[in-house]
């Protein structure tokens, strides 16, 4: 009986090779689909994914913004980190993606409004491990180049935060700690946590050769102070995390 059953559902395996490639193929197909569409209908409503949604826009696309762009996400995060960000989203903009709207000014100085702030849709963790995938496989089309690599320096958390809130003014709209610094920008104490040393370096240096409607002022530092200064947010990230 056994005999005949094995002759009976015999299949050569070169058909069965091709068979199950062509299955992996198809799920594949699937799973890039699934999430592509995904993508599409969730995020594409906060967040501009291609690079002309941005450039061929006038700077009134900065006002209405809900969400940075991501259609240079690859050039940005670390995916560990957005993969994990995906599925528990923590504020990274106190004041939102455009403060004014949130912003209420009182007698003892601009307070945010917190009610009028939404929460970024939390990502089931199969699905934020693909979307992430996804958003890493966005690039920019000319991304700049960097003068020189970046190799990371030791420097004291007192003159790291010196340089950062006196000499820098980053203060000014970052935090770099919790409740310290500005509120109309991301905070910086888990830049590095989040993105790549180089990109960090790189956006510093020409904040519009990113993103042309960048509330972020170029200020024309030189390549070692702005080394200086990532060199600060390494410190103070590695100590948070």
């Amino acid at each position: 009986m056994f005999h005949i059953a094995s002759t009976r559902c015999a299949v050569k395996p070169g058909k069965v090779i091709i068979f199950v490639i062509f299955c992996l193929i198809a799920v594949h197909t699937a799973m890039a689909d699934d999430v592509n569409t995904y993508v599409s209908n969730t995020c594409a409503g906060c967040h501009a994914l291609t690079e002309d949604s941005v450039t061929k826009a006038d700077v009134s696309e900065r006002m209405h913004r809900k969400g940075p762009p991501l259609y240079y996400a690859g050039d940005k995060f670390r995916q560990a980190w957005l993969e994990h960000w995906l599925v528990d989203p923590v504020r990274i903009r106190p004041g939102g993606a455009f403060p004014p709207d949130h912003t209420v000014v009182t007698d003892d100085g601009d307070v945010i409004d917190g009610k009028t702030l939404t929460r970024h849709v939390a990502v089931p963790g199969d699905r934020a491990k693909a979307v992430a995938g996804y958003l890493m496989g966005l690039h920019a089309g000319h991304p700049p180049a960097l003068e020189g690599p970046y190799t990371p320096k030791s420097v004291s958390k007192m003159l790291g935060s010196m340089d950062f809130n006196k000499f820098k003014g980053c203060s000014a709209c970052h935090r770099d700690e919790a409740d310290t610094g500005g509120q109309s920008g991301p905070e910086l104490y888990t830049a590095w946590n989040r993105m790549q040393a180089e990109f960090i370096v790189s956006y510093i240096k020409d904040p519009v050769a990113w993103d042309p409607h960048t509330m972020m002022p170029n200020r024309h530092l030189k390549e070692k102070e702005i080394h200086k200064l990532v060199d600060y947010l390494k410190l103070i990230g590695e100590a948070g995390q």
